[in-house]
């Protein structure tokens, strides 16, 4: 049995769901969450058709104190159900939100790594998730979807300046700061590409050259990753990469 963690640091999950009813693992995220009473997930139904949101009402009320439920109209979109969550979860003023992948292709343990790297540098103010296979490491990746991420996140680093390896990885976390405010107070330019926009606005607003950005960003390499069925990202979705990523660049880098 794990003992319960104790941790002064607040910590709010933003994950964003559209029809995740079949694919949502409930007992997983309440073990964790009653294991780590510093821990809340905030769980943005999208829009769902299916039983996504009856899935979601039944986990608050079983864990009132460490779930809760935002739920929008209409489907909005992955980048804007996020952006969304990440305003309502900055409400109550926890010291780090984030957001994760519903299907936990991520394992939830990835959480605890994220918030010690935190915990070991105050001047640190992103964690981002990056999916390299290392030894040691266990990387499932479909490998079409992983050749054209490739190719995008090569795109995305140029145009941002940043030898960032992978940007599109669902796990990310971030120390709550005025700055996260200002780069989330208008929607995002883009459906798919909010990772890279959330990092071209905050290099935006800091001045930021790859050298300084050093200092307040990391990626963290995760030690297990797996490409579950049933993607919202299609293949065909990629086509539409280079045109959102010439709106990044036009908006934040020309």
């Amino acid at each position: 049995m794990v003992e319960k963690t104790e941790r002064a640091v607040r910590v709010t999950i933003v994950v964003p769901a559209y029809n995740e009813a079949e694919r949502l693992d409930p007992a997983s995220y309440l073990r964790f969450a009653a294991e780590r009473n510093w821990l809340r997930f905030l769980f943005v139904d999208d829009g769902s058709r299916d039983d996504s949101r009856d899935v979601f009402a039944k986990m608050e009320r079983e864990s009132p104190t460490q779930v809760e439920v935002l739920s929008l109209a209409e489907n909005q979109g992955k980048a804007e159900a996020v952006r969304r969550g990440l305003l309502l979860a900055l409400e109550a003023k926890p010291d780090f939100v984030g957001f994760w992948d519903a299907d936990l292709a991520t394992p939830l343990g990835e959480i605890d790594g994220f918030v010690a790297r935190f915990d070991s540098d105050p001047e640190l103010e992103m964690v981002l998730g990056s999916r390299v296979r290392l030894l040691g490491t266990k990387i499932e990746r479909d490998p079409a979807r992983h050749y054209l991420g490739r190719v995008a996140a090569t795109l995305a680093s140029a145009i941002l300046g940043l030898a960032v390896y992978d940007t599109q990885c669902g796990a990310k976390l971030f120390r709550c700061s005025e700055t996260l405010r200002s780069i989330l107070a208008e929607p995002f330019l883009t459906r798919w590409m909010f990772d890279i926009e959330i990092l071209a606005r905050w290099l935006k607003l800091r001045g930021a050259d790859e050298g300084q950005a050093a200092r307040f960003l990391r990626e963290a390499p995760v030690a297990s990753w797996n490409d579950v069925a049933g993607s919202r990202l299609k293949l065909f979705d990629f086509a539409q990469v280079p045109l959102d990523l010439w709106k990044i660049h036009r908006r934040y880098r020309s």
